[in-house]
């Protein structure tokens, strides 16, 4: 049985809250914070939102027109994606516009780089193993021929 309690006066220095037995490694905070990110970006909408703000800053009304949401669709998921500190609003005369905030998704790339390597790893492994199929694998002149199919006269 696993049990969780509190180390005597061991606080998590960034959040000021303790530090439980099981997430010694980082904060209990910390921990929510990454779930509740995946959680935002989790909605196919808001990536979509997230992409299109890529190469600029964007209206409302212009990321309804590009993705063909309705206003209040936009605005909510705008609003999810404003909380969690992916974007950022400024007012431009009648208009706000909206565009990415990359600190939240520096800190998900930092969160994601220990998977990343992992990953890389087995892409590596793979493409070597390709090469080497590749390389064991005749040309097609070296190829042995295929049978022709042949009619049958009735």
């Amino acid at each position: 049985m696993v049990h969780t309690t509190l180390t005597h006066n061991s606080y998590c220095t960034a959040w000021g809250l303790p530090k439980y037995t099981l997430t010694r490694i980082c904060c209990v905070a910390y921990t929510k914070r990454m779930e509740s990110v995946f959680e935002i970006i989790a909605e196919p909408n808001r990536r979509a939102i997230l992409s299109l703000l890529v190469s600029s800053q964007q209206s409302v009304g212009e990321i309804e027109r590009e993705l063909g949401m309705t206003q209040p669709t936009v605005s909510k998921h705008l609003r999810v994606l404003r909380e969690g500190g992916f974007v950022e609003s400024t007012v431009d005369a009648q208009r706000r516009l909206y565009r990415l905030k990359p600190e939240s998704l520096q800190e998900l790339d930092a969160w994601l780089a220990p998977f990343r390597r992992f990953w890389s790893a087995h892409v590596d492994a793979l493409e070597r193993h390709l090469d080497r199929m590749e390389q064991l694998a005749p040309t097609k002149s070296q190829a042995t021929p295929t049978k022709r199919k042949t009619r049958r006269r009735r």
